[in-house]
C-alpha cells in the first residue's frame, strides 16, 4: 500500500514549477500528434462511421428521393448476388497464390542479396526499382506487354522458335488472373524483400561461424538458425501480405475492368464499382462492411496461429 501511495503523494508534494514543465511537455506533445490525430479522424474513423451506417439505408450517391432505413435488405441482396461470390472466389485465389509465392520469392532474394559481395547494393537497388513505380504505371505498361502482339508474346515466340504464339492474356477468362498475379508479385516483392533483409540482418553472425565450425551443412544453417530467427519477420509479411493481396483494385482497374466476363472481378473492385459507377452508395457499403469483417478475421486467425505459444 505504501508503495502505491507513495508516487502519488510525491507527485502531490511536487513543486509548481515541475507541474507546470509537465503539462507544458504535455501540449507540446498533443500539438506534435494533432495533425496525425485530425487526419486519422477525417479520413478514417468518419468514413468507417458512414461506412457503418450506410450498409442499412438504401443511399445513393446522387438521388433526388431521401435516403431511407431498409435494416438487412443490402445484405440479403449481396448474399443472393452470384457476381459478389465470384468476386469473392477471385480474391480468395488472387491472396491464396500471392501470399506464399511473393513471401517465397521476397525471402530468396533477401537471402542472396544479404551477402558481402560488390554488387549486392545494385542488386537491392534494382528489385526495389518497381517498388517505388506508381502500381498505375505499371500496370499500363505491363498491359502493353500482354497485348497480342506486346512483349511477352515476342518473347515466347522468339524463346520456342515460334512453336508457341501465345494468347491475348487479358482478354482470355482463363489467362486474366493469372497475368494480374505475375505482374502482382513482380511489382510488390522488393518491398518484402527489404522487410526479410531487416530481419537476416538482426541474426548474430557469431551462430552462423558456430555452426560452421561444427560442420553444418547450409540447409541446416537456414533451418535452424535463419528461419526461427525470423519468426517475427515472417509473421509481419504474412499479415500484410495478406491484406494487401485481399485489397487488390488498381491493378484490375486498368488492367481489365474486372473482366472479361467478371473473370478478375474482386470484392474491392466490385465495391468501388457499385459504389461510383452505379451510384449504389448503400449497397457499396454494405460490400465494404462484410469484406472488413472478412479480413479482420483472417488477420486474427493468422495472428493466433503465428502467436508466441512460449509467452503465457
Amino acid at each position: 500500500m505504501s508503495t502505491t501511495l507513495a508516487p502519488q503523494a510525491a507527485a502531490a508534494g511536487a513543486p509548481s514549477g515541475t507541474r507546470s514543465k509537465a503539462k507544458t511537455r504535455s501540449w507540446v506533445g498533443f500539438t506534435f500528434t494533432a495533425p496525425a490525430l485530425f487526419l486519422l479522424v477525417v479520413f478514417f474513423f468518419i468514413p468507417v462511421g458512414l461506412c457503418f451506417t450506410l450498409a442499412f439505408t438504401n443511399a445513393r450517391l446522387i438521388s433526388p428521393e431521401p435516403t431511407q432505413f431498409t435494416g438487412l435488405d443490402n445484405f440479403q441482396r449481396l448474399f443472393e448476388d452470384p457476381l459478389f461470390w465470384k468476386s469473392l472466389r477471385n480474391t480468395a485465389f488472387f491472396a491464396i497464390v500471392v501470399v506464399p509465392v511473393q513471401s517465397a520469392l521476397a525471402l530468396l532474394l533477401a537471402i542472396l542479396v544479404n551477402g558481402q559481395g560488390r554488387a549486392k547494393n545494385f542488386f537491392r537497388t534494382l528489385y526495389f526499382v518497381p517498388v517505388v513505380t506508381s502500381i498505375v504505371v505499371v500496370s499500363i505498361l505491363w498491359r502493353f506487354m500482354y497485348a497480342p502482339q506486346g512483349l511477352v508474346n515476342n518473347l515466347l515466340q522468339m524463346v520456342t522458335f515460334n512453336l508457341v504464339d501465345g494468347t491475348d492474356w487479358l482478354n482470355n477468362t482463363s489467362t486474366a488472373m493469372p497475368a494480374i498475379i505475375v505482374m502482382s508479385i513482380w511489382q510488390a516483392v522488393g518491398f518484402h524483400m527489404v522487410i526479410w533483409l531487416s530481419g537476416l540482418q538482426t541474426i548474430p553472425s557469431d551462430q552462423y561461424e558456430a555452426a560452421a565450425l561444427d560442420g553444418a551443412s547450409e540447409w541446416d544453417k537456414f533451418r535452424f538458425i535463419t528461419w526461427p530467427g525470423l519468426k517475427e519477420t515472417r509473421t509481419f509479411i504474412l499479415v500484410t501480405i495478406t491484406i494487401a493481396a485481399l485489397g487488390l483494385f488498381a491493378q484490375i482497374q486498368v488492367m481489365t475492368s474486372g473482366g472479361p466476363l467478371d473473370s478478375t472481378s474482386t470484392v474491392v473492385y466490385q465495391a468501388v464499382r457499385t459504389g461510383y459507377s452505379q451510384q449504389q452508395t448503400g449497397y457499396a457499403s454494405a460490400i465494404s462492411l462484410v469484406f472488413f469483417a472478412l479480413v479482420l478475421s483472417i488477420s486474427l486467425l493468422q495472428r493466433f496461429l503465428t502467436r508466441d505459444k512460449d509467452v503465457r
